[in-house]
């Protein structure tokens, strides 16, 4: 492997990394920015609005500029973008209190604006460096998202009790300058012409049946992830007076089985089927939203939010090597418009769930919520009688 591509490697895979570190800022910080700001279980579930929206259109620039940018200043554009949304999260510690909701607000566009931006690269590049590997390449990315994901809530505790809570976000946009530097020197080696650009046309994958199903399966399973992870610290503690200890462990937990599930997804694939794994993983969301409402005690809400994460693993990353699989011609555009459908159902979802929550109860959304997984998997079924049917002629 030649310089450029060494540091195509590093930088890829270690906005990966922050990026889930940068995800999972906000709902780690929920408890903290409730309690010290008073923000409602409404007010909480509207911050990610602004991340889906904004989600979604850096997606949609993704997706058509990446041939005409390049993925690499793509990539640089994300980092910058999840500088902004961490320096605004700090910023809550420091300005008056009528500013504090609409930083947060406009620290969740940030967020969301990186993320959109990232999915091309993310889930093109990995590919390049290891052609023969792709799926692994691919399914590890993802894995190194979830490994922030996993590690922020742990990050965060020993923040506060060492220095402080603004030390977490402060941290967090220290790591963004450090990749944003190396990414500058990985776009500097690609305008050389180390790197071809990626040619991007969306028009096929919009005309075909399995594109829109992928983009229903991906908002469904959004819904089921950020029913999960986004609401786990509030639901353990005001649903059912658990510690703020066990609470942050059994979103670490998730995230943790989410990683370990990654990981071993990568070295299955090397001999199962991608698909088989990717049908299997709906019906292990169901168990972990039937078992929810018995997470009475510490060992039961580690345990039930760790199965879920598992469940949740590799199924989204499987999602886009599949849709990729299947529209090889425009990787770039249909992994960065999952991204979007992604951010679509983790936002709405979300919020959902904080307008609903003094109507009805935690339980009994969380049982509902069996639904989306169920329907994931009917969905699923349905793929699999258009991977039998004859396929339109892909560019």
């Amino acid at each position: 492997m030649n310089r450029p591509a060494t540091l195509g490697v590093f930088c890829v895979y270690s906005a990966a990394l922050l990026q889930g570190l940068a995800l999972v800022s906000f709902p780690a910080s929920a408890s903290f920015l409730m309690a010290k700001h008073g923000i409602s279980d409404a007010q909480y579930g509207a911050i990610f609005l602004p991340q889906v929206a904004f989600a979604v259109i850096g997606a949609l620039f993704g997706g058509h500029w990446a041939g005409r940018l390049g993925l690499e200043r793509l990539l640089l554009l994300a980092m910058l973008a999840n500088l902004l949304s961490q320096i605004a999260l700090a910023g809550t510690s420091w300005v008056p209190l009528a500013l504090v909701y609409p930083l947060i607000l406009l620290g969740t566009a940030c967020l969301g604006l990186g993320f959109g931006l990232l999915g091309a690269p993310l889930n093109s590049l990995p590919a390049r460096y290891f052609p023969k590997h792709r799926d692994t390449a691919l399914v590890i990315a993802h894995t190194m998202l979830g490994a922030g994901l996993m590690a922020g809530p742990l990050l965060m505790t020993a923040m506060i009790g060492l220095i402080g809570w603004t030390a977490f976000p402060a941290t967090l946009a220290l790591m963004c300058v450090v990749v944003t530097m190396a990414v500058l020197g990985l776009e500097n080696s690609a305008t050389t012409g180390d790197t071809p650009k990626v040619a991007v046309a969306p028009a096929k994958p919009v005309d075909s049946m399995a594109f829109w199903l992928f983009i229903a399966i991906a908002v469904l399973y959004a819904f089921a992830e950020g029913t999960f992870s986004n609401w786990v610290v509030v639901y353990l503690q005001h649903g059912k007076g658990l510690s703020d200890a066990v609470s942050v462990g059994a979103l670490s937990a998730f995230w943790a089985a989410l990683v370990g599930g990654r990981l071993l997804v990568s070295l299955l694939v090397l001999r199962v089927s991608a698909t088989l794994i990717w049908r299997v993983m709906p019906l292990l969301m169901i168990v972990a939203f039937l078992a929810l409402p018995y997470a009475t005690t510490p060992t039961r809400a580690i345990a039930v939010f760790a199965l879920a994460g598992f469940a949740c693993s590799a199924f989204f990353p499987l999602s886009i090597a599949l849709a990729s699989a299947r529209f090889p011609s425009h990787v770039a555009w249909v992994s960065s418009m999952l991204i979007a459908a992604l951010m679509i159902g983790v936002g709405l979802g979300s919020f959902a769930i904080g307008s609903l929550r003094e109507m009805v109860s935690f339980e009994s959304l969380y049982r509902v919520s069996a639904l989306y997984p169920l329907i994931v998997l009917a969905l699923a079924c349905a793929m699999a009688w258009l991977e039998r049917a004859p396929r339109a002629k892909e560019a």
